[in-house]
């Protein structure tokens, strides 16, 4: 089976990304993998599948699905993507659109100068929709990991996320550390472990090993969910710029009631046809 596809990327973390909206496509786990896989496949962090919508009040429907087949609930740096995609494949005329996700509904905005703006929706404290194991909703949360305690904050855009504050993000244990919280027993669908060095109010430093694909160059939801950590805390503005390895992106939360919005670029690296195994 021959599959067309586009690469595209965000501050460096990257995507294939299927078109699906004229016919139903149906990939297995193991062709998913194969997809992805950097040596034998294409290479990708993370599979993007652009669909019909599902309701009337959206454009398209958009799924993920991380290197290792399982489909997750949102990212924020596809979303940037998925709109430069269907804008510039003229799948729609709209500089903004409305898209269905397993996450919920999320609206990404195509700029006049080619950034990308994302209203991510409301961050979720609450454990259970999170989901987290917890017998309350805190600021903080310890977490017993290795044998040591670290105090993480604890919060889904979209999908869940483990925030933590570190004094250097080049020697934090994100390779060590970020497989065992993923993991962890308290997050029943697993949890994208945040490192997050506050250099300033409105300046953040971050790496994020992500569910199912491991440590990436950059992790939307991540950017967003360390900004809005670090906003509770006291530590941060209502707006901020995150330094990933792979560029910046800005990151504005007013606060409690309000949506989480994120800025930055998105890109096309090359189109092409794989043959897929059966």
């Amino acid at each position: 089976m021959r599959l067309k596809f586009t690469k595209m990327h965000g501050l460096g973390n990257d995507f294939v990304v299927l078109d699906a909206t004229r016919a139903p496509m149906a990939l297995t786990p193991a062709q998913l993998r194969f997809l992805a896989d950097r040596h034998f496949g294409v290479g990708c962090d993370q599979l993007l599948v652009v669909e019909p919508p599902r309701s009337k009040d959206t454009d398209f429907y958009y799924r993920i699905f991380n290197a290792d087949g399982g489909e997750v609930e949102q990212c924020g740096n596809g979303a940037r993507c998925f709109v430069r995609y269907v804008h510039e494949r003229g799948l729609t005329a709209k500089r903004a659109i409305r898209v269905g996700t397993l996450g919920g509904v999320i609206e990404p905005r195509l700029e006049a100068d080619g950034q990308v703006t994302v209203d991510m929706g409301m961050p979720v404290f609450e454990p259970a929709r999170i989901p987290f194991e917890a017998p309350a909703e805190a600021p903080l949360y310890d977490l017993e990991v290795n044998k040591k305690t670290i105090k993480i904050n604890v919060l889904s855009i979209g999908n869940p996320h483990a925030v933590q504050l570190v004094e250097n993000v080049d020697t934090a244990p994100v390779a060590s550390e970020g497989p065992l919280i993923e993991s962890h027993p308290r997050f029943p669908r697993r949890v994208n472990a945040g490192y997050m060095q506050v250099m300033d109010r409105s300046h953040i430093r971050l790496r994020v090993y992500e569910r199912g694909a491991g440590e990436t160059l950059a992790c939307g939801t991540g950017a967003c969910a360390a900004v809005v950590a670090g906003i509770r805390r006291g530590l941060l503005d209502a707006r901020a710029h995150v330094a990933t390895r792979g560029g910046d992106l800005v990151i504005v939360w007013p606060g409690p009631g309000a949506p989480v919005m994120m800025t930055g670029p998105a890109a096309i690296v090359f189109e092409g046809e794989a043959q897929l195994p059966d």
